[in-house]
This record gives C-alpha cells, sequence and structure tokens, in this order.
C-alpha cells in the first residue's frame, strides 16, 4: 500500500471506528502472517478493500458500516492459499465459506456482513450476490488485487529498468572516455 493511501486510510476517524473491533482482535491480526497477493499480506488486503467499501457504499447511501466490516472480514481464511494443506476444495470456490466460518465464530454478523464475506467471490462462486454492498464488494476485490499485483511487478520492472539504464550509461563512459 502506497504512503498516501495510507494516511488517508489512518486518518479517517469514522473508517477506523467503524472497524477498531475487527482490527484489534487477535485472529483478525493473525491475516499478517498470511500473503495475498505478492508481497501484500491477507490483513492489508482486506484493510484497502474495507475502505473502498466504505467509502463506495457512503457515497451510495448504502449500508457502509457493514460494507466495512464484511470487506475486513472477507478474507479471514487464515491458511497458505499456495499451499494445499488439509483443506479440500479449490481455494477460489472454498474460501468464502472458510471465511465466514472463522468470522462468525468471533463476531455477530448481520445478514449483509454474511453474504459479503460467503459471496465475495462471484462470479466464481455461483451464488449471486444478495446486496449492492456485496456486488461493490466483488469488484472492489477484483480491483485491489490487480492494484496489489501491478504496484509489485511495476516496481520490479522499475528496479530492473533502473539497473538497465545504468549498464547502458556506464557503458557510453567507458566508450567516450576511448
Amino acid at each position: 500500500m502506497n504512503e498516501k493511501l495510507e494516511n488517508k486510510i489512518a486518518n479517517n476517524l469514522e473508517f477506523q471506528l467503524i472497524i477498531k473491533e475487527l482490527v484489534e482482535n487477535k485472529t483478525v491480526q493473525e491475516m499478517n502472517n498470511y500473503r495475498q497477493h505478492f508481497n501484500t499480506s491477507c490483513f492489508e488486503h482486506c484493510y484497502v478493500a474495507s475502505y473502498y467499501c466504505y467509502k463506495i457504499c457512503k457515497a451510495f447511501k448504502l449500508d457502509y458500516k457493514s460494507a466495512a466490516r464484511g470487506a475486513m472480514l472477507h478474507d479471514l481464511f487464515l491458511y497458505d492459499w499456495r499451499e494445499k494443506g488439509n483443506r479440500s476444495g479449490f481455494h477460489a470456490f472454498t474460501h468464502g465459506k472458510t471465511a465466514y466460518e472463522n468470522a462468525s465464530k468471533l463476531f455477530e454478523l448481520n445478514k449483509i456482513e454474511k453474504d459479503m464475506i460467503i459471496k465475495h467471490m462471484w462470479p466464481v462462486t455461483i451464488s449471486f450476490p444478495k446486496y449492492l454492498e456485496t456486488l461493490i464488494l466483488t469488484f472492489v476485490d477484483k480491483y485491489c488485487a490487480i492494484q496489489e499485483s501491478f504496484e509489485d511487478l511495476f516496481q520490479d520492472f522499475s528496479i530492473r529498468k533502473m539497473f538497465k539504464y545504468s549498464y547502458v550509461f556506464l557503458a557510453l563512459i567507458i566508450f567516450k572516455r576511448k
């Protein structure tokens, strides 16, 4: 997450109060131990998705509190999805239900939050979202995944590009001296 976005989220006191109970929970904090996309932790991914859902739903006068809470918990699956382990099924199809099971043990969830967590992978999961807040999360989730992936890819590309051009520059200096 870039510093500008991090500051914007941290300074939004209303948003911070809505998710305070969630982000202070020890089990939710465990999402920091799992990578989601490239170098982004599962916690960070959910945190940013939660903020975007909050902002969009508030702008459209939807239930932005449930949207923020549901998005913060939507990937509370607590395992490295790159490793098969003991779980059954393909991660993309099953992790919404796993996240819901974990979240419902920790918090009292309303119908919107439940729908968001279980169905956020639509259209991969066949069940269509029942609420607009859920549909918004499905698009925000994809946007965040793309953003996180390209941010890291671009950063790696820029570093490689810098080294490539530094070698070209060094070669020009050496050849100019001869």
